[in-house]
């Protein structure tokens, strides 16, 4: 059995058509963790942004903080996004689905199906 780890938060909507899809899909037995109530440490960020290829695929410009801090004005480091998403979940990509130490971040079906083909139903 594949370990399956699912970070999300309860009230996007987001996270929420993707627990739906995972589950239409058959997979039930999972591990859920809400990133507000049990943020991930800075450890757990780095590994994740390198499950992906780099902490920009794991960070989000869509969180209102991006744009109130300014942060769309310049360009960051790869090191300041992993310090913003380590200190505040909004900066995560969201969800993020890990199989066996493999990420997909973000929720489109097209690009779910192919992570779930390739690392879960194999």
């Amino acid at each position: 059995m594949k370990k399956i780890e699912f970070y999300w938060l309860p009230n996007c909507s987001t996270c929420q058509k993707a627990k739906n899809f995972i589950e239409r899909h058959g997979i039930r037995d999972y591990e859920l963790r809400d990133i507000k109530e049990n943020p991930l440490t800075r450890e757990e960020v780095e590994k994740m942004a390198k499950m992906l290829g780099s902490a920009e695929e794991l960070f989000s410009k869509r969180a209102v903080k991006y744009r109130e801090m300014k942060l769309n004005e310049r360009t960051l480091s790869s090191a300041e996004m992993l310090d913003l998403m380590a200190g505040e979940y909004t900066f995560l990509k969201r969800p993020i689905l890990v199989i066996d130490g493999k990420a997909e971040a973000g929720f489109f079906e097209k690009f779910m199906n192919r992570f779930l083909d390739e690392n879960y139903y194999k």
